[in-house]
């Protein structure tokens, strides 16, 4: 049978519940979250042990060797974890030219950056857990020593990445990808069995030495002599420097609610600056092609400074709290017109990432997300290991006239994006939308969604979306209205239907109640999506 094909329409509803809840895009790891729960853990036991297991049960979008990002809600406060790692020391523009590349290249060992997920892991688990790390850990070393079955989407993509790299990963270096990912030559299946030793030995690990094995003991030794062998600038003394970095969270305030981001170096604030721009605008209307046309120029003029100024703080020729007041909001908005504008292009890749929401009864919440960037992300897989390194470097300009440049120790413009919703200084709960440069677009449209139109978690999560590409192109959902369709063309827009709503994102939502307690959660229609609630 085809688990693919779904000729017959379906619906979900709000998943409701009291004790705790985990929102994510594959259902192994959400149990594994509620498990964690059950044996006494909180929210932040809860996403460290689904991350984990997404490392294991979806690795397509996320590993060991990505980044991470956290908001954490404890005791009526917003905590903000940067996790994301920097290029290496020794790394330069210059050193990468020389190499004949004239721009950052997507796959190998050039872009690796530093991983920042096992730290992330042990951060928040030491600072906000009430489990050991090796104990939220279990569960996804479990998966990996006995085999999970593959879901339909993530078989689906598992194997259009082996196709892919087949025929482009003829060095030696991405020898080991094939051997963790495509063991026997082929592609796992849909429902087919998949296991990783390496990966069970590598978290097994990281939980007994709270993190540090990855970055000062065997695990980055052999990372180390792995880059040497194959040219890459990764370093063991590059792992051992790096530590995650508690941030105060970004925020704007949105027709009487909070919405929280991380700051800069990651492309939250693109989403905030969008909802500012679009704030000036008319007031929104259900299903209408005015309102839709305003979304997308609103969000185009927020992308475009985006891409124009964001990375380290420090390099950033603007201030993060002048691209968000209402001011420049107030001047970016007298630019939209009723037809579509044509701003400064900027090609906008597809990504690989995935996103959690967890809740418990205490009231405590967390969004996470983690990403290897790229799908699989740059194709180098440690042997033996299950650690697949991320490709985060790619973005990087080797302009220097560009705020991203890239020098050593930098870190770069980076996509992923942990959302966060509060009103009058109370928790509505934890959202997120995965998926490259979708995910402020995602962010964008969820908020309006729930603010706006007052859709339930499922509901705003379910509506078909649009996505701004280039210039003036737009993509929809095949679900989109056509009659908005056919206006927004009209207005100059170039819109394509695409034939499914996987370059959409996906997204998660808990809200919570603030009377009773009472968790609502929302999970993605266009993945694997699940919610386990105790």
């Amino acid at each position: 049978m085809d688990y693919l094909h779904h000729p017959f329409s379906a619906k979900r509803h709000t998943v409701f519940a009291k004790k705790g809840m985990v929102a994510t895009s594959q259902p192994l790891a959400a149990q594994a979250g509620i498990e964690i729960l059950q044996k006494g853990g909180n929210a932040i036991d809860a996403a460290i042990a689904t991350a984990a297991a997404l490392t294991v049960v979806e690795p397509t979008s996320n590993g060991i060797g990505g980044d991470a990002f956290a908001l954490v809600w404890v005791k009526d406060q917003l905590h903000g974890l940067n996790a994301s790692g920097p290029a290496p020391q020794s790394i330069s523009a210059d050193e990468v030219k020389k190499r004949g590349f004239t721009k950052m290249p997507t796959y190998g060992t050039v872009p690796v950056t530093v991983p920042g997920v096992p730290a992330a892991w042990a951060t928040l688990s030491k600072r906000f857990g009430k489990l050991s790390l090796l104990e939220s850990l279990k569960p996804a070393i479990r998966y990996a020593e006995e085999g999970y079955p593959l879901t339909p989407i993530l078989g689906k993509y598992w194997k259009r990445a082996y196709t892919k790299f087949k025929e482009e990963f003829t060095d030696e270096a991405f020898e080991g990808w094939f051997e963790t990912f495509a063991p026997g030559g082929k592609a796992p299946e849909i429902g087919e069995l998949w296991r990783s030793e390496g990966h069970a030995k590598t978290l097994q690990a990281i939980g007994e030495s709270e993190g540090r094995s990855f970055y000062e003991g065997e695990l980055a030794e052999q990372m180390d002599a792995f880059m040497k062998k194959h040219e890459g600038f990764l370093t063991k003394e590059d792992l051992c420097k790096y530590e995650p970095e508690w941030v105060n969270p970004i925020s704007t305030q949105y027709r009487g609610y909070d919405v929280w981001e991380i700051p800069p170096n990651g492309q939250g604030m693109v989403a905030l600056m969008a909802l500012n721009n679009f704030e000036r605008l008319s007031k929104p209307q259900w299903q209408s092609a005015q309102t839709l046309h305003e979304q997308i120029e609103s969000m185009k003029l927020a992308f475009t400074d985006g891409k124009a100024f964001i990375t380290e703080a420090a390099d950033m020729p603007i201030e993060t709290e002048e691209l968000l007041s209402k001011e420049y909001a107030d001047k970016r908005s007298q630019t939209i017109s009723d037809i579509a504008s044509n701003p400064e292009p900027y090609e906008l890749p597809k990504g690989g990432t995935v996103y959690l929401a967890a809740a418990d009864e205490e009231g405590n919440m967390i969004s996470y997300i983690q990403s290897n960037y790229m799908g699989f992300g740059s194709g180098i897989v440690i042997p033996g290991t299950g650690i697949s390194l991320q490709n985060r470097g790619h973005d990087f300009s080797l302009d220097d006239n560009h705020p991203n440049y890239l020098k050593g120790g930098k870190r770069t413009y980076h996509t992923i994006i942990p959302g966060f919703l509060t009103k009058d200084g109370k928790a509505v709960g934890p959202f997120g939308v995965m998926g490259g440069y979708m995910q402020p677009q995602g962010h964008f449209q969820v908020v309006t969604n729930t603010v706006d139109y007052a859709l339930n978690p499922q509901a705003a999560l379910d509506m078909p979306r649009w996505q701004w590409i280039k210039e003036k192109s737009i993509f929809v959902e095949p679900e989109f209205p056509n009659y908005i369709v056919q206006e927004l063309e009209r207005r100059g827009h170039q819109v394509t239907i695409t034939p499914d709503g996987g370059s959409f994102g996906r997204g998660q939502i808990i809200w919570r109640n603030p009377e009773t307690g009472v968790l609502m959660g929302g999970t993605e229609s266009r993945t694997d999506g699940t919610i386990a609630a105790w």
